[in-house]
This record gives C-alpha cells, structure tokens and sequence, in this order.
C-alpha cells in the first residue's frame, strides 16, 4: 500500500496447505517449497534426555545396574535399554531432533528400535 490509498476493510489471504495425521494428531502440513517451521517433537526430545540423565546416573554409580535403577523409576528393563541406546546416536542425529530438524521418519517409536552402531550407518538407517 501507498501512502495516502485507502485501506480496504477486508482483506482475503489464501494460503495452500493440507491437513495429515502424524502420530494421531493432525498436522498442517504446507506445499512444498514453503519454508516450514521448525517443530520438536517431545516424546523424542523427553527420551533423549531422560536416556542421558540415566546413563549420567549410571555411571555415576547412584545406582549399580540398569535393573535396580528400572525398578526406582517404575518401568520394565527392557524399555530402559531400549531408551537407553538413544545415548548412542550420532551428535548431529541428536541435535537435529532437538532443533526439530528431522525428518517425519525419526519418530521415538522407530529410534527405539535396533539401529546401526556406527554413525555412518545411522545416516543411512534414518535417511538422514
């Protein structure tokens, strides 16, 4: 608008944009192309952090085996190493789920399963 033109009293804006179910909830999705804002995804951030705080707890010997320290935070072994193995992606894997850089395919329920040790090979397990 030019200074001194009239300002209109509605204005229309279209913008494109879809609708998609991600991990049952529903997600605006825009067209490609379009910058998309950055979003965490917080079951996988609060993974990453309570793995490394029981790693950190862990070595610190509070607490001398992954069973002992399972049963003081109420869940079964078996889900505390499966979490606990997020202590071993790579750093940028990591750093990108948390600035919310990765893509739709890194979701907790796929980092918990078995991935490639080597970080090279984590790469290319989550198409990164």
């Amino acid at each position: 608008m030019t200074r001194g033109a009239p300002v209109p009293e509605m204005v229309t804006l279209h913008v494109p944009f879809r609708i998609v179910k991600r991990g049952g909830r529903k997600e605006m999705r825009l067209p490609e192309g379009v910058a998309q804002p950055r979003r965490t995804d917080s079951a996988l951030g609060k993974a990453l952090a309570r793995a490394f705080r029981w790693k950190r707890m862990l070595e610190s010997g509070e607490y001398a085996t992954i069973a002992e320290l399972a049963e003081r935070e109420g869940i079964a072994p078996s889900y505390m190493t499966r979490v606990l193995r997020l202590t071993l992606l790579a750093p940028d894997i990591i750093e990108g789920i948390l600035d919310g850089k990765q893509g739709p395919e890194v979701r907790l329920a796929e980092v918990l399963e078995p991935f490639p040790l080597t970080w090279q090979h984590q790469a290319l397990h989550f198409s990164l």
